[in-house]
């Protein structure tokens, strides 16, 4: 008899305790698996009992070990269960506690924004107010690319001055880049153009005020529609004549009584009347006389939600108000077309920031504050207008549980 003992039986060298069911060690061990692999061959040497065995690859929390999903356990096809009864399928870093790997896609939220808000569109309801002669509708016009003016709907050109403001709206449906959005142009007609202008601007606040009550009405209803229309008005474009001297009392007291119901955003019409000297101290001077009267115009310093804001809009509010020229018809000049006005030494370009600053004024209304002018209108003016009416005297008064009840009887 040969006194040779069995490889199955051979002593092995001292390791360190280990629970049961070790599976394969961490990617990142420099040791093989102790034990028989799972496709059934003898085990290799073990290290030197001096050398800790790197055990799987948690922490001390874990009181089990890895499930045999790794190398040569792959070839048994079943994850051996955790001590603590769980079995795992993915792998662990060998640095304490598992890891998430994988894409999960949460920045697809913004997508899924995109193309719910681009099935409903969008509604932009935008106000002009001037005295007549200012080029509201021709700016308009210019602003949007189209024809959205009331007096390009249908309006005659010879129609005569109110007597009294009037307020007209037309609306019209506008598709940009698989983008739809309804653009409503309100109108002032009438506006400082009668003698006696005394309380011109109440018939505006009475519009500003009625779009807020229909919007009001129809949030406290107890079925309320889905999507309420909104006819609010987001933006006030107030159109300053180019007198080159200072503001007229009228233009200071419209923007005084109404700057805290609406956004408003003053803009020199007409700027090519004025050389670039006059334009500048304009522009001084009207910003000057609206501190001076105590009158906050859009954007508003209060509204600024961060410094990344408040850097943009100082940028803003140190350019208004936007001298700009408005033109719907098109000229030819160094073998490109440009919507321009001609005049007798030249074209003055809409577009070219050196001859206006049309282009200003549409990128901060249109590219980069439009959405804001409307979350400032629900955010800020529609909800001012809502507590006042809310805390009024027979005024409209939210549901109780009480009125609910009634109403199920």
């Amino acid at each position: 008899m040969s006194d040779v003992v069995p490889p199955e039986v051979r002593p092995k060298p001292a390791v360190p305790a280990k629970p049961p069911h070790v599976g394969a060690p961490s990617p990142s061990s420099p040791f093989p698996p102790q034990g028989p692999t799972a496709s059934g061959g003898a085990a290799p040497a073990a290290p030197p009992s001096g050398i800790p065995v790197l055990i799987g690859g948690h922490g001390p929390s874990h009181s089990g070990s890895h499930a045999l999903g790794h190398g040569a356990g792959h070839s048994g096809g079943h994850a051996v269960p955790h001590a603590g009864g769980h079995g795992h399928s993915g792998s662990h870093g060998s640095s304490g506690g598992s890891t998430l790997l994988g894409y999960i896609g949460i920045d697809t939220i913004i997508e899924q924004m995109r193309k719910k808000t681009m099935k409903t569109g969008f509604d932009f309801n935008i106000m002009v107010v001037g005295h007549s002669g200012l080029g509201k509708s021709t700016l308009l016009n210019t602003l949007f690319k189209s024809q959205v003016s009331r007096r390009s709907a249908g309006w005659a050109r010879d129609e005569k001055i109110p007597k009294t403001v009037e307020i007209k709206s037309v609306s019209h449906f506008i598709e940009e880049g698989g983008v739809k959005m309804k653009l409503t142009v309100v109108d002032t007609p009438g506006f400082g153009d009668q003698i006696n202008n005394d309380n011109c601007w109440e018939p505006i606040a009475k519009y500003i005020n009625e779009q807020y009550e229909k919007f009001l009405k129809e949030e406290v209803n107890i079925a309320r529609k889905k999507r309420i229309p909104d006819t609010r008005v987001h933006c006030c474009l107030y159109f300053i004549s180019p007198t080159g001297h200072s503001l007229r009392q009228l233009d200071i007291e419209f923007m005084k009584r109404l700057s805290h119901s609406v956004n408003i955003i003053p803009v020199i019409a007409k700027a090519d009347t004025m050389t670039i000297d006059e334009r500048q101290e304009f522009k001084q001077r009207v910003r000057k006389e609206l501190e001076m009267s105590g009158i906050e115009f859009y954007p508003q310093k209060e509204f600024d939600e961060d410094m990344e804001d408040k850097s943009d809009n100082d940028k803003i509010r140190e350019a208004m108000p936007f001298a700009v020229v408005g033109s719907d018809k098109e000229y030819q000049v160094n073998g490109k077309r440009v919507l321009g006005r001609k005049t007798a030494w030249g074209v003055v370009e809409v577009e070219n920031p050196n001859h206006c600053e049309f282009a200003q004024l549409r990128d901060f209304l249109i590219r980069s504050h439009l959405q804001d002018l409307k979350e400032v209108t629900h955010n800020i003016h529609y909800e001012t207008y809502r507590a006042k009416r809310l805390n009024e005297n027979g005024g409209l008064h939210p549901i109780s549980s009480s009125d609910t009840q009634e109403s199920n009887l």
